[in-house]
């Protein structure tokens, strides 16, 4: 598989060259999708909507398969997995969805790339079961979008380490030198653009619907369900370090003031030890 080894002069120039090229799914997900056809009576929507939203890549790909091949009679969005399977049927999604491309047969030749991306998966179902929690606390309107939406949060960076492992790795030492720099500065340094400005435009270009697309923009932090997350995200990337880092207490402060729960039952809600839990409840 032929990947790109030096950057492209503009964010559209990325996305049609990101675009332009198959996701791989995970070899977990290929498995367990083979092993729900052969036993169909278990092959629930549900079943199947798990399978689906435990791997950011196959969200991408049931969603944008979605979008792209949108009926004229369909005049409302799909914003949840469980209704864009019972928009395909079950039969119809495991004919399409059948021998798909895995990411570890992918980027097999590239061990440090496969560890990368597992990493940036791992935290990305961190971030949706952190953001689903929230919204359960927020009591928000309607938790499965939310859970998809932040399922969808690294994306960007999912797929740059598919498609251009050796510039997401130059991120990744430039940030290693140097602790004090900023993901976005790291990463315009390297590709010339930030994830959240590729993020963006791949989510354009995979016309994915409007509500998901909102909840992905970080800019708009007034509305409190792009806040629940972005903060997911956020407490992801820093409990990743560890209880002790130094990005936790102002996160716990802002999800004080979006939540408004007491912050011990924040913190034990989220599992902190506790020598965190004394720590962090001082505030």
């Amino acid at each position: 598989m032929s990947t790109l080894h030096s950057p492209l002069p503009s964010v559209d120039a990325y996305v049609a060259y990101f675009t332009q090229r198959p996701l791989p799914v995970l070899r977990q997900t290929a498995r367990e999708l083979e092993a729900l056809q052969r036993d169909p009576e278990h092959a629930g929507s549900r079943r199947l909507a798990a399978t689906v939203l435990a791997d950011p890549l196959m969200t991408m790909r049931l969603l944008t398969h979605l979008e792209t091949h949108r009926r004229q009679s369909q005049n409302h969005d799909v914003t949840t997995i469980e209704h864009a399977l019972m928009m395909i049927g079950i039969e119809p999604f495991f004919r399409l969805f059948g021998a798909l491309p895995t990411v570890e047969d992918t980027l097999g030749q590239n061990p440090r790339a496969l560890v990368g991306v597992l990493r940036v998966i791992v935290r990305a179902r961190r971030i949706a079961g952190l953001a689903r929690e929230f919204a359960i606390v927020r009591h928000d309107l309607d938790v499965q979008e939310i859970t998809v939406a932040a399922s969808l949060h690294e994306a960007a960076e999912i797929v740059c380490w598919i498609h251009a492992p050796a510039l997401t790795e130059q991120v990744y030492a430039l940030q290693t030198a140097d602790r004090r720099m900023r993901s976005a500065d790291a990463q315009r340094q390297v590709f010339g653009i930030t994830a959240n400005e590729l993020q963006l435009g791949l989510i354009r270009a995979w016309r994915l619907p409007a509500l998901l697309t909102q909840l992905l923009d970080d800019s708009q932090q007034s509305d409190p369900r792009v806040r629940t997350v972005s903060l997911a995200a956020r407490l992801a990337r820093h409990l990743a370090r560890g209880w002790d880092d130094p990005g936790l207490p102002d996160d716990l402060a802002e999800l004080d003031t979006l939540l408004r729960i007491p912050r011990e039952t924040l913190l034990r809600r989220l599992g902190a030890p506790e020598e965190a839990l004394n720590r962090l409840t001082t505030h």
